[in-house]
Order: structure tokens, then sequence, then C-alpha cells
């Protein structure tokens, strides 16, 4: 039996990665996503300017009974800047899946420069994104997507994902399906795509050469997630370079002097 680096643990985990393109683990820092849905839940409560602040709960569950559709984009940007702004956001996200990142694409990362938020209410048509692959649009093949729940992600509530097998197959024979609209392709493929069951204080990690979406949520609670990219940091990169949609966060001594070391003239 050939003997391996990885523990039991890694092994299933990058197993499961290579097979289906994605993971579903649990969170370990609970008290990390609880201080960011706090923080979120603070700004949001004093943008909305409400006489009476919800629980925590229904801030976030029935976000539709305190923001109409019209002002979403607003509350969704105004928290999206509070992210940004904040230097613990990034340092903080990083943390809660740090094992994971490091068994699926090693311990030299680069990090994307923004958290992307999402929120989805129910019904709402506005925020849907259509079946697609990130690299079809010039993402690196190298990148994955660290995909975080703030609440119970289910059903329509949650995105849906073509497990790996089934998308080799789709790219191996893409010729026909590359004259389909994106509404043909989602249901060309349909039968085969999952839609991830992510409770809160669990997470996902895919790979986005797989297509993905989301559809019209049609349960009675309010979706929303946090989602940022990561990829090795040696890793060749798309149009999302270094520099300016990513930054190195655990780059290493040794690399450091690799990268710095000029030959001597003789």
């Amino acid at each position: 039996m050939k003997a391996s680096f990885f523990t039991e643990e890694e092994e299933g985990t990058i197993s499961q990665f290579l097979n289906d393109g994605y993971v579903i683990f649990s969170l370990k820092n609970i008290e990390g996503l609880n201080k960011l849905r706090n923080q979120l839940y603070e700004i949001g409560v004093n943008f909305l300017n409400l006489t009476k602040n919800p629980s925590l709960e229904t801030f976030f569950n029935q976000t539709q009974d305190l923001v109409p559709v019209e002002q979403l984009n607003e509350f969704r940007v105004t928290l999206i800047s509070h992210l940004a702004e904040n230097d613990n956001t990034r340092p903080l996200v990083y943390s809660l899946a740090k094992s994971y990142l490091h068994w699926l694409i090693g311990n030299e990362l680069a990090m994307q420069r923004s958290c992307n938020l999402s929120i989805q209410l129910p019904g709402d048509s506005s925020s849907l994104l259509p079946v697609h692959s990130d690299v079809w649009s010039g993402n690196s093949p190298y990148e994955i997507v660290l995909w975080i729940p703030l609440v119970d992600c289910y059903q329509s509530k949650s995105m849906f994902i073509l497990p790996r097998q089934y998308s080799v197959d789709v790219y191996q024979n893409f010729k026909q399906y590359s004259h389909l609209s994106s509404e043909e392709f989602y249901e060309a493929i349909k039968d085969n795509l999952v839609c991830l069951n992510v409770p809160y204080g669990k997470a996902v990690i895919f790979s986005h050469t797989l297509p993905h979406g989301n559809r019209i949520n049609q349960e009675e609670e309010t979706r929303w997630t946090i989602n940022i990219r990561f990829k090795s940091l040696l890793s060749p990169y798309g149009t999302k370079e270094l520099g300016e949609s990513f930054f190195p966060v655990t780059l290493r001594p040794a690399t450091r002097i690799g990268m710095s070391y000029m030959k001597p003239e003789c």
C-alpha cells in the first residue's frame, strides 16, 4: 500500500472534492461566524432606522418584511462597504475555513480583495444568478469559492451545482450545449444538478469550473450568503490578477526570499 502524506481526514476531504468538485463542512470558528453576522446586523438595523429593532433571526430570515425590493441593492451595498472597510473581515473569513483551504489548495494563498454578499428575498427575481462557470468569463480554473451561509440554506433558498462527474461529461460534449441560452442549458442539465443543503455553521468550498447558480427563492425566508475566492498564490491567474483582484495572504518566508533573489553577476 502506497504511503500517504495526508491524514485520514484530509484524504477523505480531498477524495470528495476530486469526485464532486465541492465539499460541505462544519466551521470550527463559530464564534467568528457569529461575530461577522452580529456586525452585519448592527450596520443593517442602523441603516434601516427602525422604531424597534427586530431580533437577529427576524432580521436575517425575514428581511423581506424589513427591506423593500427597490431598496435592497442600496442596503446590500452599504453592508458590503462595511465588510470592505473593516480590516478584520478578510482574516476572519479566512480563519473560518483555514484547514480546508490548506487541504484543498495549499498553504500559500491568494485571496480575493472583496467579499461578496448575496441577499435573496423570497420571490425576488432581481437577484438571480443564471447557470454559469466563472472560468467562462476569464477567472482562473485554479480558483475555488468559499461560500458561507449566514442563515440555513436549503432547496431554492440555496444554490445549485453540477457535480464534477457530470460537469466533465458536459464539457467533453459541449458542442451540443454551446448554442443554448442560459435557461435552455439549465433545462438540459437540471436532472443532474444538486441543490446544496447548508445549515448555518457550515460552509461550502467549490471549484467554480463547475456550472452553478441559483433560482428564484420560493421559500418563506431570505437567503444571506458571503462568498470569496481563494487560490494557490503561485498557480496561474486568469483575467483576475494578483494585485488588482487578489492579494497574497500567507506568503511563506522561503518564497519571499526566492522571489527577491537576484543572481549575482560575474
